[in-house]
């Protein structure tokens, strides 16, 4: 009923930040819960981040070590993704996703319903 679209990935050196977008349409995300997750290849999705309807709350996962916020403009249906102090083990494609309701775990990608395509983060030199 959502749909997403990530943008702002890109090449990054070792310490740098960068920033992503998740654009939604179709209908307002303010009904959603909104997650990122990342994948490499070969190795299996992680949860990265994710926000409450109002984005008052957010979750992060151990794997980004405080470094990366996420945040949930409602009125420009919009999710950020502010990575900050990236590593080279960050270098992954990363997905926005959307959950109209969290049963049990807002870590698990199997709660999330409509994924966008991703975008690449490459962390390197």
């Amino acid at each position: 009923q959502v749909q997403l679209v990530e943008s702002g990935g890109g090449l990054v050196q070792p310490g740098g930040s960068l920033g992503l977008s998740c654009a939604a349409s179709g209908r307002t995300i303010s009904v959603y819960n909104i997650g990122w997750f990342r994948q490499a290849p070969g190795k299996e999705r992680e949860f990265v981040a994710a926000s409450s309807r109002s984005g008052n709350i957010r979750f992060y996962g151990d794997i980004v070590k405080g470094r990366f916020t996420i945040s949930k403009d409602n009125a420009q249906n919009t999710v950020y993704l502010q990575m900050n102090s990236l590593k080279p083990e960050d270098t992954a494609v990363y997905y926005c996703a959307a959950s109209e309701t969290i049963r049990t775990n807002v870590r698990s990608d199997y709660e999330y319903d409509y994924w966008g395509p991703g975008t690449q983060v490459t962390v390197s030199s």
